[in-house]
C-alpha cells in the first residue's frame, strides 16, 4: 500500500475542483417548530428571496444585521396567536377605541430589517392605515405586534430597527412585554396600550385556559372578568 505526505496530500486538495449547488430557498423544506439562519444576506438577496418565497406560505421570516431566519411555527403556536388577538381586539372595543389590524404584514426598515408579525394592531394610527392595500414607504410601524413562537434575537433587532413601540410575546406558557425605549426593548409589567388591565397576569391564564375548556370559552371568561 502506498502512503502520501501531509504535503502531498494538501497538494492534492489544492487541485481539487470545489462545485457549488445552487438551489431556489423555496425548495427548503423545514420541520415544523424548526429555524434555518443563512448568514450574511445583503438586502437584495433578501428582496429577491422574499419575491421568490411569494406572500402565500406557512413560513415566516426575520432579517436584520444580515442575518436571515425562516421559521416554520408548530401548529400549536395557533391557539394562543388568534388567542392573543381576539383578547386585543376585545380591549379595544371594551375602551371604546378603533383599530385596524394588520396581521402578519411583511414589515421592512429600506436596507436594514424585515419581520413579520404573527398578527398586529394600528392604533393610534388606525386612521392612516384604513383603506390600505400595501404598505407605503412612509407608513409607520404598528403600535402593538404579537409573536406567539420561539423569537430569536434577529427578531426582536427586527422589530427595534422597525421602530415597533410595544411588542407582545408568548412562548410556552412565558409572556413578555417589551416597550421600546430610546431604540432598545425593555421588558415591562404593564402595557402602555391598556395601562388599567394587568395583561402580564391575564394572558398566560387565559391562553392555559383556552387548552382546558377552549378558545371560546376562555374568552368569554376573560370578557367576563372587565365588566
Amino acid at each position: 500500500m502506498r502512503y502520501l505526505s501531509i504535503r502531498s496530500c494538501f497538494a492534492i486538495l489544492l487541485m481539487t475542483t470545489i462545485t457549488l449547488v445552487a438551489k431556489p430557498v423555496s425548495q427548503i423544506k423545514l420541520d415544523p417548530g424548526s429555524v434555518i439562519t443563512i448568514t450574511n444576506v445583503t438586502w437584495e438577496e433578501f428582496e429577491k428571496i422574499l419575491q421568490e418565497l411569494g406572500e402565500h406560505r406557512a413560513t415566516r421570516i426575520a432579517y436584520s444585521k444580515e442575518n436571515l431566519q425562516i421559521m416554520l411555527p408548530l401548529p400549536e403556536h395557533e391557539l394562543p396567536r388568534d388567542l392573543l388577538s381576539d383578547i386585543v381586539k376585545t380591549l379595544l372595543k371594551a375602551t371604546g377605541r378603533r383599530y385596524q389590524p394588520f396581521g402578519s404584514t411583511t414589515f421592512k426598515r429600506q436596507g436594514a430589517a424585515g419581520v413579520e408579525p404573527d398578527a398586529c394592531f394600528y392604533i393610534q394610527n388606525y386612521q392612516r392605515m384604513i383603506g390600505r392595500r400595501r404598505l407605503q414607504a412612509d407608513d409607520p410601524p404598528p403600535d402593538l405586534a404579537i409573536e406567539t413562537d420561539v423569537t430569536s434575537k434577529t427578531t426582536l433587532d427586527a422589530y427595534e430597527i422597525i421602530g415597533v413601540p410595544e411588542l407582545w410575546v408568548y412562548d410556552s406558557g412565558r409572556f413578555t412585554i417589551y416597550l421600546l425605549t430610546e431604540g432598545k426593548y425593555v421588558e415591562s409589567d404593564t402595557s402602555p396600550n391598556f395601562p388599567e388591565i394587568a395583561i402580564a397576569q391575564i394572558i398566560p391564564t387565559t391562553v392555559e385556559r383556552a387548552w382546558q375548556v377552549g378558545s371560546f370559552q376562555a374568552l368569554e371568561e376573560f370578557e367576563a372578568t372587565l365588566k
